[in-house]
This record gives C-alpha cells, structure tokens and sequence, in this order.
C-alpha cells in the first residue's frame, strides 16, 4: 500500500475506535454518521488486511494487530499535530483553541484563576478544560491527551521536557481556640493531634510521601478529596492539617483559623509544567504556558506586597 493512496484520516478514525470499541461512539466523537464511521472501519479493514474490530457478544473487541498498532498510530497523529501547530500563527486575540490542563484545586485557586482573568483580556475566545489529577495522568500526556500538567516535580513523567513555576512552603493550619495552636507548637504537640489529610489519587501528596519517608505518622481523623476542603473542617475541632503556604493565606483568615510554622523542617515543594516532548514546537501552547510564567510572577509579587 502506497501512503499517497491512503486516507490519513483514516488513521484519526483507527485511533478513535480503539479507544471507544464502538463505531457508535467514534461516530459522536468524530461527528460523523454511524455509517460513515461503519465505511471508515471497512476501509481500515481492507488497508491493513485486518478485522481491526470484532464482535464479541455485545461488544466489539480490537484485534491482537490493531493493539499492537495502535501506540504507533497514536504517536503519529500526535506528531502531525505538532508539525501542524509548530507552522501555525497563533492569534490569541482571535484564537478559539481549547487547552486542556491538568492541575489540583490548590494550583486553581492561587495560579489559573488569577491568570485566567489577566488571559481573558488578552485572549478572549479560547477554552481552559481543567481536570483534576489522577493515577493515570502520565498515560494521558503520554497519548497526547492533555496538554499541559502542573504538579509537584516528583508526580512529573521523566519522558518530557519540564519547566519550574514555583516553589511553595507548607504550613500548619488549625482553629484559633485549639490550645495547641495558642503557643509555639512541638514536635510531639503535633504528633499528638489528630489532623486533616488530603487523598487526591494513589500516588500520594507531596507531604504524605514526603513524611512516609521520613518514617513519621500522623493520627488522621479526616479525609478529603480536595486541598480546598480541608480548612472547611479544621473550625471548632482540636484537629491540625498541613497546607499550602499560598493556600492557607488565602482560606484560614475567614474561617477563623491561624497558621503555625511546622515544628520540624520541610522540603520546598517545586510545582512544575510539563508537556508532550512533541509539543515543544506549539506556538499556542508556548504562549500559554509564557502567560502563566508571567501571571506567578505578577501575582505571587503582588501576593507579598500585601
């Protein structure tokens, strides 16, 4: 088979249907007519020399040689994106391009909010889709899924380019009547508390790998799924919880919280972006991730000012 005989956008439609295993729902995903998407699978079929799909009682499962196929077809499309975005001028102030980003509700809540009021001005019509981390994030940048991550530098693929935003410190957050957050706080003060945790995926946090490692355990009384929860259950309870320094600044103050420094050191926390290594061309994506640069600098100067 020739390549200027073949469709190359049947190769968007292989990626889609082994993803999806439907021909109904690569037809949604594609927007096209489930027999169009029935015609694309034919084709695929009569190119490789391959059922591609099969039945399989009620559902449709890929052949051993469309498995095996599919992480170079996936690599493929993802460079040809990249050759496309790299000669591409990017407008911002006409750009209707959608980013997808990867960040926690604390990288929310004291960066992309801030910075996406100062990028609303300068680029009105674009899209931020924002997803929470989870376990299988790094397969997801790795198949071109996402375009941006920001995480701490120990969560990040080692397989792509990497860049610092910021660093952060930690703190200890508790309720201004707790007896143990009206003096100096110890060590053994500390330990002895029961305290607020936060479980985001099963890598871990940052502080709860960080104090594995140091053989050091905390008495958890509380889970939550999210950074910004934590403070909303911290008020009339004897319970601490280490936050992010920018984080607690923010949250603590309303809620009638203080802030301690930790009784015992703690390591910087280096939040990082990383994207695809075949991204590194994108035009939009290099200005995106510029604009965030500059919005942690502008923000975070102000942020001490105060």
């Amino acid at each position: 088979m020739r390549l200027d005989q073949f469709d190359l956008n049947l190769l968007i439609a292989f990626d889609v249907l082994i993803e999806e295993r439907s021909v109904t729902r690569a037809a949604q995903r594609l927007n096209l007519t489930q027999s169009a998407m029935s015609a694309a699978l034919k084709r695929l079929r009569e190119s490789f020399s391959d059922e591609i799909l099969v039945q399989h009682g009620k559902r449709m499962v890929p052949t051993a040689a469309a498995l095996s196929l599919a992480p170079d077809v996936s690599a493929a499309l993802l460079n040809m994106r990249a050759i496309l975005a790299s000669g591409m001028r990017f407008d911002p102030a006409h750009s209707q391009r959608r980013f997808r980003v990867v960040a926690s509700d604390y990288i929310t809540t004291v960066l992309l909010g801030p910075a996406l009021r100062l990028l609303h001005k300068e680029a009105p019509h674009i899209q931020i889709e924002i997803t929470l981390p989870r376990s299988d994030i790094l397969e997801m940048l790795d198949d071109g899924e996402i375009d941006l991550l920001i995480s701490p530098e120990q969560f990040l693929s080692p397989d792509h380019p990497r860049e610092l935003l910021f660093e952060e410190r930690h703190v200890v957050v508790g309720c201004a009547t707790n007896p143990a957050m009206q003096r100096p706080l110890d060590a053994k003060t500390y330990f002895a508390s029961g305290h607020v945790a936060t479980s985001v995926s099963r890598d871990g946090t940052f502080i709860d790998n960080f104090l594995r490692g140091q053989g050091e355990q905390r008495r958890v009384e509380v889970v939550c799924a999210a950074f910004s929860q934590v403070p909303w259950v911290l008020p009339g309870t004897t319970r601490l919880a280490l936050m992010h320094e920018r984080l607690a600044r923010e949250l603590a103050p309303p809620l009638g919280l203080v802030i301690q420094e930790p009784p015992f050191p703690l390591p910087l926390m280096r939040e990082m972006m990383q994207f695809h290594s075949a991204r590194a061309m994108d035009r939009g994506l290099s200005w995106f991730c510029e604009r965030l640069k500059m919005a942690t600098k502008s923000n975070f100067r102000a942020g001490r000012a105060k």
